[in-house]
C-alpha cells in the first residue's frame, strides 16, 4: 500500500505514526530488492522516498537505463544518416526523448507497484529525516508522518557535484545529466565540464544526435587514471566523432549570452595569450579575436567569428586592459582567458553521497571525510540497526554494487552462519558506453608496475577480431595484464564493440582463479566477440 500514490493524493491517515520492523529510506536497487525480500520473509516494511519520480531508483529514472536508451537513439540516428540536418537531428532528438520517457515511466510505474502492492510494504512519497535512533518523520504532501522501525536502512543514493562557479546555479541552460537527458529541444552546441566517464558518455551520445561538443578538462591528462594507450584510443575514437577537448581549463563564472545562450568565462593555462580582464565585462562577440577551438590544448588558432548555429562553441578572447605604461596586462603564469559562448552546459563533476537533510546526527550515524555515511565490511553504520546501502555509503557508485549491498545486509539478517561482506566482493567490472564501449576489470597495466608486480601484457587489435569486421565496428583494442609466472589474469582492458557483455567473461574468470591460459582454451561459438579472448591471452 501507499502514502501519497503517484497518480492520486491519498486520504489524511487517521494516526500520524507508524510502527514497523524495517524502514528502508530511498527506492534504489539494494533497497527495494531488500524490501521485497523482507516483505516475503513476512517482516513489515516502509519505503520512504522523497520524490514520486524517483521510483525504484537512480538507475531506471535518471542514471544507466534512460541514458543507454538515448545513446542507442543517438547511434541508430549516425547509422542512419538522420544526424546530418537541422531538419532530421530534431525529429531524431525528438524521438530518443519520447523513447526514453516512455522506457522510464514504465519501469518506474513497475517497479512502484512491485513494492506498493504488497500487504507487508507500505510506500510512502516524501522526503525522510531522523528524529532519533530507531524514529524518522516523513514529510507528506498531506503532512508529516513519523516512523519507528527495528531497523533502518539509508538508500538515498549520490547527487551531482556543483562546483563553486559563479552564475553555475542560476544561468538558464546549465544541466546535469538529469537535466539535459530530459531536453525537448536538442542543442546545436554543448559544453561539457568535466571529462570523467560521465562526461565522455555524453559527449558520445550528443556529438552521434549532431551536436557541436566541446570537452572541458581541468587539468593537462585525459584520462589519467587509465593506461596511456588505452586513453589516447578513447580520445582518438571521440576526436574521430568530432568532439573537441580544450585541456588545462578552469572555468571562472557562467552567465547569460546575448544570443540567448550561456556564455561562459574560461582560463586555460599554458596559452600565450593572456587576459585581465573579466569575461563578465565584455560583451559575447566583441573580443579582439575569435578562437575555434580545434586542437586547442596548449596552443590556440585564430578565425573568423562564426554564426553557424551548428559550430562548435566559439570563444572569443577578452579584450586585455593595458598597464600603466600602456603595455598589455598578461596573468601569471602563462594564462589565456576566453569567452565561450554555447547552447547549453553540462556539469559533469562527479557524484556526491546524497545526505543533505536527513539529519544523521539525530540517530548517532558518522560520515567519512569524503562526505559518505561511514559503514564497515558489514555496512553498518555507527549507530545499531543502522545500515547504509548504494551510492550513500562512499562505494562504487554502480547499480550492480547496490545490489550487491543488498546481499551483504541480507546475510546478515537471515541467519547466516558466515554473513557476506564487503570484503568478499571480487573484482568489480564497468563499463562505458562510448560508440565504441569500453570496459574494463582488475588492474591496468599502471597499477600493476606501481604494485611492483611481475606482469605481462597481452594486446589485440580489434580489428583482428573476424566479428568486429562483420559487425562493421574495427575500431579500438584489447588489453590484458597478466601475472608472469602463475598465469594469474592481473585485469583486463576492452575497447571494443560489445566489450560490456565480454567483461564479464573475464571477471569470471578471475573470480575463479582460473589462469589465462583458461581463456585462450576455451571453446567460444563462432563468430562472436568473446572468442577474441583465445587471442588475446594467447
Amino acid at each position: 500500500m501507499s502514502i501519497s500514490t503517484p497518480n492520486a493524493i491519498s486520504t489524511p491517515r487517521t494516526s500520524p505514526t507508524i510502527t514497523t520492523d524495517a524502514l528502508i529510506i530511498g527506492f534504489g536497487k539494494g533497497g527495494k530488492t531488500l524490501a521485497a525480500k523482507l516483505s516475503a520473509a513476512g517482516r513489515k516494511v516502509v519505503v520512504a522516498e522523497a520524490s514520486a519520480d524517483m521510483y525504484g531508483g537512480t538507475c531506471i529514472n535518471i542514471g544507466c537505463l534512460p541514458s543507454k536508451s538515448l545513446i542507442l537513439s543517438a547511434e541508430q540516428a549516425r547509422r542512419d544518416g538522420a544526424n546530418s540536418t537541422p531538419e532530421t537531428r530534431e525529429a531524431a532528438f525528438e524521438a530518443a526523448i519520447k523513447e526514453k520517457r516512455r522506457v522510464t515511466s514504465m519501469l518506474r510505474d513497475k517497479n512502484y507497484h512491485k513494492l506498493a502492492d504488497q500487504d507487508n510494504i507500505t510506500v510512502i512519497t516524501g522526503r525522510a529525516h531522523f528524529t532519533g535512533p530507531h524514529s524518522v518523520e516523513i514529510a507528506t504532501a498531506e503532512g508529516p508522518v513519523a516512523v519507528t522501525a527495528s531497523k533502518i536502512f539509508i538508500n538515498t543514493g549520490a547527487t551531482p557535484r556543483i562546483p563553486d562557479i559563479p552564475g553555475i546555479h542560476t544561468t538558464p541552460g546549465v544541466y546535469t545529466s538529469t537535466g539535459l537527458m530530459d531536453l525537448d529541444d536538442m542543442p546545436q552546441r554543448l559544453v561539457i565540464i568535466g571529462s570523467g566517464f560521465i562526461g565522455l558518455e555524453f559527449a558520445s551520445m550528443f556529438a552521434d544526435f549532431g551536436t557541436a561538443v566541446t570537452v572541458l578538462q581541468h587539468n593537462a591528462e585525459f584520462l589519467p587514471r587509465e593506461d596511456a594507450d588505452v586513453a589516447a584510443a578513447i580520445r582518438a575514437q571521440l576526436e574521430a566523432q568530432g568532439v573537441k577537448f580544450l585541456f588545462n581549463a578552469d572555468t571562472k563564472a557562467i552567465a547569460p549570452a546575448a544570443d540567448g545562450g550561456v556564455r561562459l568565462s574560461v582560463a586555460v593555462k599554458g596559452m600565450t595569450r593572456g587576459a585581465s580582464q573579466a569575461c563578465d565585462s565584455t560583451p559575447a562577440g566583441t573580443g579582439n579575436a575569435h578562437t575555434d577551438i580545434t586542437g586547442a590544448t596548449d596552443t590556440t588558432t585564430t578565425t573568423s567569428p562564426t554564426s553557424n548555429p551548428t559550430d562548435h562553441a566559439t570563444m572569443s578572447h577578452v579584450q586585455t586592459k593595458p598597464s600603466d605604461d600602456g603595455e598589455p596586462r598578461f596573468a601569471e603564469p602563462a594564462e589565456a582567458r576566453f569567452c565561450l559562448t554555447t547552447d547549453a552546459v553540462l556539469v559533469a563533476t562527479g557524484r556526491t553521497p546524497n545526505v543533505e537533510g536527513l539529519h544523521l546526527e539525530a540517530a548517532g550515524v558518522e560520515l567519512t571525510e569524503r562526505g559518505a555515511v561511514k559503514v564497515d565490511e558489514l555496512l553498518r553504520t555507527t549507530a545499531a540497526d543502522i545500515w547504509a546501502l548504494g551510492d550513500v555509503n562512499g562505494g562504487p557508485q554502480h547499480t550492480y554494487i547496490s545490489l550487491d549491498d543488498y546481499r551483504v545486509v541480507w546475510s546478515q539478517l537471515n541467519g547466516s552462519d558466515r554473513p557476506y561482506t564487503v570484503k568478499d566482493r571480487k573484482h568489480v567490472p564497468s563499463s562505458t558506453f562510448l560508440a565504441t564501449p569500453y570496459s574494463r576489470v582488475g588492474l591496468n597495466e599502471r597499477e600493476a608496475k606501481a604494485a611492483g608486480l611481475d606482469y605481462v601484457v597481452k594486446r589485440l587489435p580489434v580489428a583482428a577480431v573476424p566479428k568486429a569486421q562483420v559487425m562493421r565496428r574495427p575500431d579500438g583494442l584489447m588489453k590484458a595484464i597478466v601475472e608472469r609466472n602463475t598465469g594469474r589474469i592481473l585485469g583486463a582492458m576492452l575497447l571494443s564493440v560489445e566489450s560490456h557483455e565480454v567483461i564479464n567473461i573475464v571477471k569470471l574468470a578471475m573470480d575463479l582463479d582460473a589462469p589465462a591460459s583458461t581463456l585462450r582454451d576455451m571453446v567460444f561459438t563462432h563468430p562472436t566477440i568473446a572468442e577474441a579472448l583465445n587471442d588475446l591471452f594467447a
